[in-house]
């Protein structure tokens, strides 16, 4: 996904009435859903469309809508507080040789999604006694994310692709979810990461040898989707969305980046190998 040239630089300057449109836009709204809903004409809900893309110099109504959702899901962004952490996060070695080109840095933040609590659609599987291996193989069958996933590199430009990522997400009996991610950089240099979390969104620390994030904590809004924000040194790095398709073989990461008026926006796709 490409940003405009010049995002929006507020939405201060539009009314309820455009705000209430652009929401249903974001949920998956149609023009024609949004006029039934709120009992208005097409033509009406079209209008104030434009009016809040005239407003705010936005190319798309969709676009402006995506936008607003992605400012609601900063502003209520994840506690990244230190005090929070279960234990001190350890020293991480600084890396060498490894450009933050687009593609790279896309990749190499999306380090420990790990997952946020999908455990609860999946309680439900777990009510009977059972072997360790048998339990975790239930669980694991019911949440869409739990699996390997492959970076799709092809649609990233050639000189920023890495040569191949990997993220692997597993859930145990207590229900904390650890994540690895095995990255091979542009230049063959190797790196990964590990964590281990509840969906608390409490922070926790990272280990590997990463060193620009030492944090991650979970969240759920949706039972296809996990919300991960990464932090560093208590402060926030970036907050991304995952979205496992309805078939579970492909997963769309929506990275938010935090600004100072509005968040920018970044879109990179993964498919299940296992």
């Amino acid at each position: 996904m490409s940003l405009p040239d010049h995002p929006p630089e507020s939405f201060a300057s539009l009314s309820e009435r455009e705000l209430e449109v652009l929401r249903l836009l974001a949920s998956g709204h149609t023009v024609k859903t949004i006029a039934a809903q709120l009992g208005r004409s097409e033509a009406s809900i079209n209008e104030r469309l434009r009016d809040a893309r005239r407003k705010t110099g936005a190319a798309s109504s969709r676009e402006l809508a995506r936008l607003l959702n992605a400012q609601k899901i900063w502003d209520k962004n994840i506690d990244l507080s230190t005090q929070r952490c279960a234990a001190d996060t350890p020293p991480q070695p600084t890396t060498s040789g490894l450009k933050r080109s687009k593609g790279t840095r896309i990749v190499l933040i999306a380090v420990p999604i790990t997952a946020v609590g999908l455990i609860v659609a999946t309680m439900s599987s777990m009510q009977q006694p059972a072997a360790p291996q048998a339990a975790q193989a239930a669980a694991s069958s019911q949440v869409p994310l739990v699996g390997n996933w492959l970076l799709d590199v092809s649609r990233m430009p050639k000189e920023e692709r890495p040569q191949r990522v990997t993220i692997s997400f597993r859930v145990s009996q207590d229900r904390k979810w650890t994540t690895r991610v095995e990255i091979v950089a542009p230049d063959g240099t190797r790196k990964h990461a590990e964590s281990t979390a509840a969906v608390d969104g409490a922070p926790v620390p990272i280990s590997g040898n990463l060193d620009f994030t030492d944090t991650v904590a979970l969240r759920q809004p949706a039972a296809n989707t996990l919300v991960m924000t990464l932090g560093k040194k208590g402060a926030p790095v970036s907050t991304r969305i995952y979205t496992v398709a309805k078939d579970r073989k492909s997963m769309t990461e929506t990275i938010i980046w935090p600004g100072e008026k509005l968040p920018g926006l970044e879109t990179t796709y993964f498919n299940r190998i296992d």
